[in-house]
């Protein structure tokens, strides 16, 4: 087990679209309380101080950081809390086994933490690399318009009316 104190504590969020759920758990990986907020800033907020208010928070472990959790996970990081991102649950077998919910995959996710599992950092979504970033992800797209006119424009000539099509091809 990981380092930490007897009042702390290690949250752990699964997030989706809409929600997020978090389960708390004390040093001792013994569930404190468990909360479904919004996933939004305001909802991030509630999620803060519902944690605060829990104790003293070791670190979050959230899931989807780079997809529904990105939102998540950069708020906390900037208001200067430890964010780990913790593996999406298994799909099969496992997972069979213990069954599916928000609630047991948020409290997989703090329990990653806890045991020293899940270390990864969340990518910063600032400086350069997100700049570049933003970049390539606004160049494909105008990329993948461009190609897509040409073939409409082609489609729209091809299957025009004859006059119409000896107009433009002659």
């Amino acid at each position: 087990m990981n380092n930490i104190a007897s009042d702390e504590i290690v949250v752990g969020v699964d997030t989706h679209k809409d929600i997020h759920v978090a389960v708390a758990l004390d040093s001792l990986g013994r569930t404190i309380s468990d909360v479904t907020v919004g996933a939004d800033p305001n909802g991030y907020k509630e999620l803060l101080e519902w944690s605060l208010a829990l104790g003293v928070i070791k670190a979050f472990g959230i899931e989807g950081c780079g997809s529904y959790g990105h939102g998540l996970a950069q708020y906390l990081k900037r208001a200067g809390y430890n964010v780990i991102e913790s593996t999406r649950p298994p799909r099969k077998g496992q997972r069979r086994l213990i069954g599916k919910s928000d609630l047991i995959d948020a409290e997989g996710g703090a329990r990653e933490v806890l045991s020293g599992k899940a270390t990864a950092t969340p990518k910063d979504s600032s400086g350069q690399v997100e700049m570049i970033r933003i970049t390539k992800i606004a160049k494909d797209g105008a990329i993948k318009a461009k190609s897509q006119t040409m073939i409409t424009i082609k489609t729209l000539i091809i299957t025009a009316n004859r006059p119409l099509f000896d107009k433009y091809t002659s």
